[in-house]
C-alpha cells in the first residue's frame, strides 16, 4: 500500500505480534500465507524508511502459563515458550527476507549459532541501518510475557509508538465476540486501562508504558494496511497514551 505524497507520523516502531496471529484459521503452528502477508506490509514500510522493531510471541506452539496450569513447572513452561518465540522469529525472518529486507533475530537467551543475542546499542545501530530487529526469548527471564518485553523494548530502542497487534479492532468494554453491548474505546489513558482492568495488555507492560510516556495503539492485525495506515497518522483501534 502506498503512501506517496504522506510524511509518516512515527520514525521508528516497535510492533507486538503473536504467536497466535500467525496460526491464521488453524489450530496450531504457522500458515504461511499469513506470514508472507504480514512479512510483506511490513516490508513495503521498511522499504519507505521506518524503523521496525518487532517482538512476537510464541502461544502457537507453546504458552508457559498454559502449560504451568496443567502441571508442568512454571520456569520450565516459560522456558519453552521462549523457545517457540525464537522459532516464531526465524520463521518471520525468512519471510520478510523473501521480500528483499534485511532482518535480525536478536534473542534475550544466547542461541548464538542461529540468531544474535540481544544488546541494546547492536540492536539501535541495525535500526538505525533500516534493518527490521525481531526481539525473541521475551525478556529472557521466566513470569515475564511478551507484552512486557514489548514495553521493555519500545523504551530501550527509543521507540515513538509501541503497537499491540490483536484480533479486534482496539480495546472494548468488555469481549465483543461474547457481548454484543460491547462498545469500542478510540483513545484511553493509562489508568483508565489499569483502573477498569481492560484486556490491552499485562499490568506490568502497561505500568512501564505509563512511566516511560510511551504511546500505545492497539488495532486489528488481519485487516490489510492497518500497519501502515497507523504509521501515517490515521486514527485505528485505540491509543492509551
Amino acid at each position: 500500500m502506498s503512501q506517496t505524497g504522506k510524511q509518516p507520523a512515527y520514525k521508528r516502531v516497535l510492533l507486538k505480534l503473536s504467536g497466535e496471529a500467525l496460526m491464521g484459521d488453524a489450530e496450531y503452528g504457522i500458515q504461511p500465507e499469513v506470514i508472507s502477508r504480514f512479512a510483506k506490509e511490513i516490508a513495503e514500510l521498511s522499504a519507505q524508511g521506518i524503523e521496525l522493531g518487532i517482538v512476537i510471541g510464541g502461544g502457537n506452539i507453546f504458552r508457559g502459563a498454559g502449560l504451568a496450569a496443567k502441571g508442568m513447572d512454571r520456569v520450565s513452561g516459560d522456558h519453552m515458550g521462549m523457545l517457540a518465540t525464537v522459532m516464531n522469529a526465524l520463521a518471520l525472518q525468512d519471510a520478510l527476507e523473501a521480500h528483499g529486507t534485511y532482518c535480525r533475530v536478536m534473542s534475550a537467551i544466547r542461541i548464538n549459532e542461529i540468531c544474535e543475542e540481544y544488546i541494546r546499542r547492536r540492536a539501535v545501530r541495525h535500526l538505525e541501518k533500516g534493518r527490521i530487529v525481531i526481539f525473541a526469548a521475551g525478556t529472557g527471564s521466566p513470569f515475564f510475557t511478551t507484552d512486557s518485553a514489548a514495553s521493555l523494548r519500545a523504551v530501550e530502542v527509543d521507540a515513538d509508538l509501541l503497537l499491540k497487534a490483536t484480533q479486534v479492532d482496539g480495546v472494548y468494554s468488555a469481549d465483543p465476540k461474547t457481548d454484543p453491548t460491547a462498545t469500542r474505546y478510540t483513545e484511553l489513558t493509562y489508568d483508565e486501562v489499569i483502573n477498569n482492568r481492560l484486556a490491552v495488555m499485562d499490568t506490568t507492560a502497561v505500568v512501564m508504558c505509563q512511566e516511560h510516556s510511551m504511546p500505545l495503539r492497539v488495532f486489528d492485525v488481519h485487516k490489510t494496511g492497518n500497519l501502515t495506515k497507523i504509521v501515517y497518522g490515521e486514527d485505528i483501534g485505540t491509543l492509551v497514551k
